[in-house]
């Protein structure tokens, strides 16, 4: 039973972002340091090998540091490139290219669904709704944290964290 609380810890902070980031347009940094310093603590009590976080954390340095030159470029969001960086971490090297693949997908998916809608305007019951309405502006960008969050969740169970904690 623990174990299974363990290890919903990461999809519960992933589920967490993307209501923030869907809600409020942002990803706080205290969510995002939660999801690193979860991945750690949890690397203890899961008796990872040192080298598989050693490389883990590698990772996501070099994550942010390409997801921040996509900040630079106005391509992403600063909460999406930290989120991606810490997400990593959980992922790990062999995961990555999948992640990526997952979020890129389904944050394309996203965007064009948004990009659709805001074609229409709000009923106006809904328009008095804060968050809907900032997220029909087409002056705003589109969550993609959502997206990061899902892809996330849906490679997390091929990770060896999740491994290690379902075998507590």
């Amino acid at each position: 039973m623990l174990s299974l609380l363990l290890a919903l810890v990461f999809p519960a902070l992933m589920a967490y972002a993307a209501f923030s980031d869907l809600f409020t347009m942002r990803i706080s940094n205290w969510l995002v340091i939660a999801v690193g310093v979860a991945y750690f603590a949890l690397a203890l009590v899961a008796q990872l090998d040192w080298a598989l976080v050693g490389w883990a954390s590698i990772t996501a340095a070099a994550t942010l540091a390409v997801a921040f030159a996509f900040f630079a470029f106005g391509w992403i969001g600063g909460g999406d490139a930290k989120l991606v960086a810490a997400t990593v971490l959980w992922t790990g090297l062999g995961l990555l290219l999948q992640y990526v693949i997952y979020a890129a997908l389904l944050g394309g998916a996203l965007t064009l669904i948004i990009l659709a809608l805001r074609r229409y305007p709000l009923p106006p019951r809904l328009a008095s709704q804060a968050w809907l309405d900032r997220l029909h502006n087409p002056k705003t960008g589109v969550p993609y944290g959502i997206a990061l969050a899902i892809a996330a969740i849906l490679v997390y169970p091929q990770t060896a964290i999740f491994a290690r904690l379902m075998n507590l």
